[in-house]
């Protein structure tokens, strides 16, 4: 375990110290300062000259900070002459971005990959990927970790009398069937439309709720719109709970607000993003003992995908 170095960038020095202290280690020291126009400045504090080297830093907001914090800590470690350079990002940002939805707009997950890549990284660790195929985007291996097997553990123990797994729209769907899938229930669907033009829009679920315990799962949870609703939508039909499951807490703008005053009975999010505010229906779990096994499974070229199998 001495042949590989763990950084933090600023962006949740919790979840690397929590890392850290499951892999009973000390993170290695950088120096991460901003000059007085706001430019970043970064020194390694240590040799990493043939180290297999981490750096724990999620995109998330301040995502263009954290994403260019985390590009120049990779070039100082390239320059520093490390062996490896592995960029474990718990949330990866820009993710959203990952097609051409209309003329004219860029591929901004696909740039991201690109910089990530011309920065020196060898590898990339992420967890939930809003698109599976942004795998695609990059030439280097790339673990795309699953939330699902910290949520279910806490699924399970609730020991739920009737659940069922719900996706908030058809393009979760895939998520949902798997989540169904790891606890051998049915699924529901919400189907968003709008009736009419300057109308509102309705939340038709696709399947019967009534007596239910909904589990609404996504990848993540931004202004909490989509989930409030759909849980509004749920309890109309008769359902008797609904926790809503989301492993990347962006939560904002009205978010907080939106679910305490929701019909949601919990929310369930993981520690990949800090959290900026606390609410009684929010339970955060957290994924850093995962991340640190599969550190400690690359450093020992072990298998990561045995994790989920």
């Amino acid at each position: 375990m001495q042949d590989f170095r763990v950084f933090t960038g600023s962006a949740h020095k919790e979840f690397s110290n929590n890392v850290a202290r499951v892999l009973d280690i000390e993170l290695s020291k950088a120096e991460v300062a901003r000059f007085s126009d706001g430019e970043i400045s970064v020194r390694l504090c240590e040799s990493v000259r043939g180290k297999d080297v981490f750096i724990i830093q999620p995109t998330c907001a301040p995502t263009n900070d954290n994403l260019m914090e985390l590009l120049i800590m990779v070039d100082a470690l390239k320059r520093s002459s490390a062996k490896s350079i592995y960029a474990i990002m718990p949330y990866f940002g820009y993710a959203r971005q990952d097609r051409k939805a209309a003329p004219r707009v860029p591929i901004t997950a696909k740039l991201v990959a690109d910089l990530l890549q011309c920065a020196g990284i060898t590898r990339l660790i992420t967890m939930d990927l809003h698109a599976g195929q942004i795998q695609g985007f990059f030439d280097i291996p790339v673990d795309n970790l699953y939330g699902s097997i910290v949520f279910k553990e806490h699924i399970v123990a609730k020991n739920l009398k009737n659940p069922i797994v719900a996706s908030p729209d058809i393009g979760g769907v895939a998520r949902a069937r798997y989540f169904a899938k790891l606890l051998g229930l049915d699924i529901v669907i919400v189907d968003k439309r709008r009736e009419k033009a300057n109308e509102s829009e309705v939340m038709n679920v696709i399947g019967s709720v009534e007596g239910k315990d909904v589990i609404l799962i996504d990848d993540m949870i931004d202004t909490a719109g989509t989930m409030v609703k759909a849980a509004s939508a749920f309890k109309q039909k008769g359902a008797t709970s609904v926790i809503a499951l989301g492993t990347h807490a962006v939560f904002s703008g009205p978010a907080y607000d939106r679910i305490a005053n929701s019909e949601i009975d919990e929310v369930i999010v993981t520690d990949t993003i800090p959290l900026q505010q606390s609410c009684e229906k929010i339970k955060i779990l957290s994924v850093a003992p995962l991340f640190a096994e599969v550190i400690r499974r690359i450093n020992n070229d072990e298998s990561v995908n045995s994790l989920f199998a």
